[in-house]
């Protein structure tokens, strides 16, 4: 098979030759104007964050499989795929581990406001009249409210890790629903009792700007905000009205609308003391790197076999 991984910079490391690859080319980013000659002899395309869509498809007669390298795969037109015969696997909950961690410590952050800390170390701890120096106040977890939006894989182990530490869960019910599912907890209940809300779920036409300034208003006053799913699930001009007029306390965002962003984006000029901005990497511990590469070589496999695998077409 002619394989082509059109995006093989987005992992840490490279991802071994496919023992079915006839030809294997690994690009190291492709623009969206060369995705069709990228991909002209290609039997296998393998995307993480480049957009595959049905314009390409229909110039692509050769294509039969794409493997996502990520969970989500709102990059590649589904509807079209299955239109067109083409397979589509992705690689489910190989950053669980990663992610859910990486949300904890956002929490351990923001509500003890270490950047803040940090700054204050090297400013004012060496004229302080004290042993220590005060700022903004302390809070523990245990005892908290934690409001989740998606119970996946990455949203039930955020909970599991969340309530071993002594924090009230609360999943969240889809926005706009009339009947709340047992487990679950109105969307708006939710927004109002949570001390931080994290966002789990995948970004479709009804969980694009999911959270705006309505809902901001609407949560806890100096709530915190955690994303590490999908930027446009959030409203990045109403996060930042939410951090300047306090209604939110601090905001964790490993992801953005436009990915890589301007670098005049305003939430990376930002002074917040208590906003952590990172560049989309929560999911990369190297135990998760190396299951995404197990599972991408297994669906190729598997496919090559007639026996596809993570199937999402």
């Amino acid at each position: 098979m002619n394989i082509v991984f059109l995006d093989g910079a987005s992992l840490p490391s490279p991802l071994a030759r496919p023992p079915e690859a006839r030809e294997w080319t690994v690009r190291e980013t492709t623009p969206q104007d060369q995705v069709l000659d990228a991909l002209a002899l290609a039997d296998v395309a393998i995307t993480n964050k480049v957009r595959i869509d049905r314009a390409a498809l229909a110039h692509l007669p050769r294509l039969k499989l794409i493997c996502v390298a990520a969970t989500g795969y709102d990059c590649v037109d589904i509807a079209a795929c299955r239109d067109q015969g083409v397979t589509v696997c992705n690689v489910p909950a190989y950053s669980a581990v990663s992610v859910a961690e990486s949300v904890i410590a956002s929490l351990f952050a923001l509500r003890r406001h270490l950047m803040a800390y940090r700054a204050a170390a090297a400013t004012e701890w060496p004229t302080s009249s004290h042993f220590c120096v005060h700022g903004a106040p302390i809070q523990d977890l245990q005892g908290s409210t934690l409001g989740i939006v998606g119970r996946g894989d990455i949203g039930s182990r955020v909970a599991r890790l969340a309530r071993a530490l002594e924090i009230n869960v609360l999943f969240a019910e889809h926005r706009g629903v009339s009947r709340v599912r047992e487990g679950y907890t109105a969307f708006d209940d939710v927004l109002a009792k949570a001390d931080a809300l994290t966002l789990h779920c995948p970004l479709t036409s009804h969980t694009r700007y999911l959270i705006g300034a309505a809902q901001i208003a609407r949560m806890k006053p100096g709530a915190l905000l955690i994303n590490t799913a999908r930027g446009p699930l959030v409203d990045e001009n109403a996060v930042l009205a939410g951090l300047a007029n306090g209604r939110l306390g601090g905001a964790a965002l490993d992801v953005l609308y436009a990915e890589p962003p301007q670098a005049d984006h305003p939430l990376l000029h930002c002074t917040h003391p208590n906003l952590i901005v990172t560049p989309h990497v929560a999911w990369a511990s190297q135990s998760s790197v190396a299951r995404l590469k197990t599972v991408l070589t297994a669906n190729i496999a598997a496919f090559a076999a007639g026996a596809p695998i993570n199937v999402v077409t």
